[in-house]
């Protein structure tokens, strides 16, 4: 039969997911610049308005200037240089860890992690929720996989005491991208040290964002030292490019030995290592941000519920509507463009069949009249059956 990919493309297109990439034409920020028009910007995950901000931007210029745009190499060849060195050292001091590792992506981050720690004869047990890179980091690994329903400690407890696997890692967002809820990790931690198991929590979405010092969800449920694995990206709240681990000086060379996606990929450009070594001072100290977030989410939530729009229980910038047919979420979307305002149709297989959404995320950068306006234009769209 071949490969019929002309018939895949037709039945996404028939289905209504279909995707495609918007061109911009300007910079992250409060607004997005497409096709000539400027719109309010309500889906980029730079959550505390750092992608663009001036001082950022000049540490990274002043970074290539001193530095190159590339680094050459993998961080094992010759591509390892003072800011990536200098980075780790600030973001092992901010998560309270012994070290930190740097990584390309967040992606290849969870793929190393799992693939280094994990082979046949372990187990890893996963959210049904958990992010696409979580999931095939635990497949690839070797491992006999395990998914347990959402935020559900005492199912997870219970497929580890049924466990005989020689290693046992629990995987979880700290924060989950589509539904923008929290794990609850005092739970999850508990659940490991009962068993023997380990707990590794993906923090892409609260780096930044949670915590007085935008530490991240193990610091405000108080459970960074019973959390072995860490992993945090740059290019959500701390408004750059590239992840990293953080943990204990074991688990990074343990990770620096055997992790593929480090060992076998060209390191960051040492600019973005210095523009994050900026941002990153900035979302510690500038609680102005935290709490602009926390009165503007508290907006948005307030005046959706009025409407009559379904909410997720979510305190964090990810706000999704939910919207349930793709159909629905699709129109409402491109009825919002029309009104000049950004906001992505989430649909399956990125969440589950019937739960299209309209992913609504905050920024610092934002105003709040543009949270007003938002609002009234959702007002004026509203689907028959909200």
């Amino acid at each position: 039969m071949g490969f019929d990919l002309a018939t895949d493309l037709a039945a996404r297109r028939r289905q209504h997911r279909y995707r495609q990439a918007r061109i911009m034409d300007g910079p992250s920020g409060r607004h997005a610049l497409l096709g000539g028009r400027q719109y309010l910007n309500f889906c980029s995950n730079d959550y505390l308005g750092l992608a663009n901000d001036p001082a950022v931007v000049a540490a990274f210029q002043q970074g290539a200037a001193d530095w190159g745009v590339g680094s050459g190499a993998s961080h094992l060849v010759c591509g390892h240089q003072r800011p990536h060195q200098q980075l780790e050292e600030a973001l092992a001091a901010h998560t309270g860890r012994q070290r930190a590792l740097l990584f390309s992506t967040g992606y290849m981050a969870n793929l190393g992690v799992m693939t280094a720690l994990l082979s046949k004869g372990d187990a890893v047990f996963q959210d049904r929720l958990n992010h696409a890179s979580l999931l095939d980091g635990g497949l690839l690994s070797g491992a006999r996989f395990r998914r347990f329903p959402h935020n559900d400690g005492q199912a997870l407890a219970s497929q580890l005491a049924r466990s005989e696997a020689r290693r046992k890692l629990v995987v979880v967002d700290g924060v989950f991208s589509m539904d923008g809820d929290e794990a609850p990790l005092v739970d999850y931690a508990e659940a490991c040290e009962g068993h023997d198991a380990w707990l590794m929590v993906d923090d892409a979405h609260g780096i930044g964002v949670l915590d007085a010092q935008g530490r991240g969800s193990v610091f405000t449920q108080g459970v960074n030292e019973r959390v072995p694995v860490l992993m945090g990206t740059l290019g959500k709240g701390l408004g750059t490019a590239g992840a990293f681990v953080a943990g204990s000086d074991e688990l990074i060379e343990t990770l620096i030995q055997f992790a593929r996606t480090f060992i076998y990929t060209t390191a960051m450009p040492a600019a973005v290592a210095s523009a994050t070594l900026v941002s990153l001072r900035k979302s510690r100290e500038e609680n102005w941000r935290r709490d602009t977030l926390a009165e503007l989410i508290a907006r948005f939530r307030e005046g959706a519920r009025a409407l009559g729009y379904t909410l997720m229980p979510s305190q964090t910038p990810i706000q999704p509507l939910l919207i349930g047919s793709d159909v629905d979420a699709t129109a409402l979307s491109e009825a919002l463009r029309e009104k000049g305002f950004l906001i992505t149709a989430i649909r399956p297989p990125t969440v589950p069949e019937g739960e299209a959404r309209l992913r609504v995320t905050l920024s610092a950068a934002h105003e709040v009249e543009d949270v007003d306006a938002l609002l009234a234009a959702l007002a004026q769209c509203q689907p028959q059956d909200v």
